[in-house]
Order: structure tokens, then C-alpha cells, then sequence
């Protein structure tokens, strides 16, 4: 993962759960699996927000 060894993943949640607290972890990961499904959605469907015009210049 990452190039990332066991000991590395384990220190780097230790010092999230430090930092935020347990109870905030969950929230934390679900709002971050929101961003990226919406990004993820967004790539593959573009809004008509987006002028393809603008994009060609």
C-alpha cells in the first residue's frame, strides 16, 4: 500500500486516532468516500455546467 510497511500504516492510525479521537474517525472516512464518489461520478458524467468550448482553448 503506498510503498508503506505494516509498522508505518500502524503509526500513522495511532496518531489519527490521537489527533481526531475515535468517534471522529467514521465521519471522517465516510465524508471522504462522499468526495470521492462524487469526483469519481463528476469524470464520467461532466455537468452542463462546463462549456466545451472553454475546454478546446
Amino acid at each position: 500500500m503506498f510503498g508503506l510497511g505494516w509498522t508505518e500504516v500502524g503509526v500513522i492510525v495511532l496518531v489519527a486516532v490521537v489527533i481526531f479521537g475515535p468517534k471522529k474517525i467514521p465521519e471522517l472516512g465516510s465524508a471522504l468516500g462522499k468526495t470521492l464518489r462524487g469526483f469519481k461520478e463528476e469524470l464520467k458524467n461532466p455537468s452542463e455546467d462546463t462549456n466545451p468550448e472553454e475546454e478546446k482553448q
